[in-house]
């Protein structure tokens, strides 16, 4: 029987080098994010979201990013959620990408900020309206009995607002302004190639190779 010890892979599919690297990272990401849709990567928009409360106990979930462009990379929640409190109490993440199939990760970490009311209000009204009802019908994070309070709480919430449920007060979107980039691709005898932006005064962008 194999052992966790014995599973090994080697990573052959790619290569990443200065020399086809873009100097500003985001022009990379959204090759990257491009090129896992395009081999239909299953959830290429899912990532890992790492923040820390203010005991420094640090918790990661899996969140999706919904919109990206200079200022930073965005994705909705729950303000009283467990995610949404410790970016209260400490507006900094770490996100992170990993595409297994194409054998690439990528981290990003910087400051958070909530978005503006106006784009959490039309990105939640782009939403399914199952998706919206249940905005209202969870106290994410909190203990519940079971899953008949989320059911008799999206009907009794679908019975108040119809077609047309608001945006609840406490749900909205973050954005993570980045200033740190890490873009991994698997290589052979696990000597991957790392390439890591480093945000400089004046708005500039440092690239250097690490070791892996």
């Amino acid at each position: 029987m194999q052992t966790l010890a014995d599973l090994r892979k080697d990573y052959t599919r790619a290569e990443l080098d200065e020399a086809h690297a873009d100097a500003d990272p985001l022009k990379l990401f959204e090759r990257w994010l491009h090129e896992a849709v395009q081999a239909q990567v299953p959830e290429p928009n899912a990532m890992t979201l790492a923040t820390v409360g203010e005991d420094g106990r640090p918790s990661t979930r899996v969140v999706l990013v919904k919109g990206f462009d200079a200022r930073g990379i965005v994705w909705y929640t729950n303000y009283h959620s467990r995610k949404g409190r410790e970016l209260a109490a400490r507006p900094h993440a770490a996100l992170q990408f990993h595409w297994v199939e194409l054998e690439r990760v990528v981290r990003i970490e910087g400051r958070v900020e909530p978005v503006s009311a106006e784009e959490s209000d039309a990105y939640f009204a782009s939403r399914p309206l199952a998706s919206r009802l249940g905005a209202w019908a969870s106290d994410q994070s909190q203990p519940i009995e079971g899953r008949g309070v989320l059911v008799r709480r999206a009907a009794e919430f679908g019975l108040k607002f119809g077609l047309n449920p608001p945006r609840p007060p406490h749900w909205g979107g973050y954005r993570l302004v980045p200033d740190a980039w890490e873009f991994w691709q698997g290589r052979p005898s696990r000597l991957h190639d790392r390439l890591a932006y480093r945000l400089q005064p004046g708005g500039v962008w440092m690239r250097q190779r690490l070791a892996p």
